[in-house]
């Protein structure tokens, strides 16, 4: 196995979805594009390039109104599962495990093996800031694309309003208007929706193979176990 086939073969999950990611976000632009011309068609106005459509307000808050609530679902995932558990769940860690755990069980300060990572090893602040790093790094994310979600919808919202001889908006006013949470709470209900239906249905279905899914196998109230 050379090289490039051993680096495809482990990093496959990343490549796979990284790369189906691009593509759903190419389709998207594309069917974007044709639906803002139509519209803008219909207003009596004239049609933009495809380029031009790329750095449009439009399809700026179409685009981080996703991430912000897929990142919103990691960062709630990610800490909530410190302490919240669900009996019989691989989702969940085993039912005596809630909160943080001790060193030993997490392999930090004395307890770090020769391959931990560096700052596993440290009994300051950088153990500190890398053993929540992950959380960390998924609110910040979710916070820049909600921001930026926010300040591309206001955009958005005021050439709506601009095309139809209405008084355009401040960000404040758009922070409390109807348009921005309904953007913003129709993607938090699925995304929710989503972590609790595979928390409690893989409590009792399983899927052969995946570290999703308990082991076929597996009682039903098997807790953090994975196939």
């Amino acid at each position: 196995m050379n090289r490039l086939t051993r680096f495809a073969k482990h990093n496959s999950l990343t490549l796979a979805f990284g790369t189906g990611f691009l593509l759903t976000l190419v389709g998207q632009a594309v069917s974007g594009h044709a639906d803002f011309n139509n519209q803008l068609v219909t207003d009596g106005l004239h049609p933009l390039g495809f380029l031009q459509y790329l750095a449009t307000s439009d399809f700026a808050v179409d685009v981080t109104e996703n991430w912000q609530s897929e990142y919103l679902q990691f960062f709630l995932y990610v800490f909530g599962t410190v302490w919240l558990l669900q009996r019989g769940s691989p989702e969940s860690k085993e039912l005596d495990k809630a909160g943080v755990e001790s060193d030993r069980e997490q392999k930090v300060g004395d307890h770090a093996g020769s391959d931990s990572p560096r700052w596993a090893s440290d009994k300051g602040w950088r153990q500190t800031l890398y053993s929540r790093s992950l959380g960390i790094v998924m609110a910040v994310i979710f916070t820049w694309s909600w921001l930026t979600q926010s300040i591309a919808g206001v955009a958005a919202y005021n050439e709506e309003h601009l095309r139809q001889l209405q008084a355009p908006i401040s960000w404040l006013q758009y922070l409390g208007s109807a348009d921005f949470w309904n953007r913003t709470l129709q993607n938090w209900q699925s995304e929710l929706l989503a972590v609790a239906s595979m928390a409690i249905l893989s409590v009792y279905l399983r899927q052969r193979g995946s570290p999703e899914s308990k082991p076929v196998g597996a009682a039903h109230t098997s807790t953090g176990v994975e196939g």
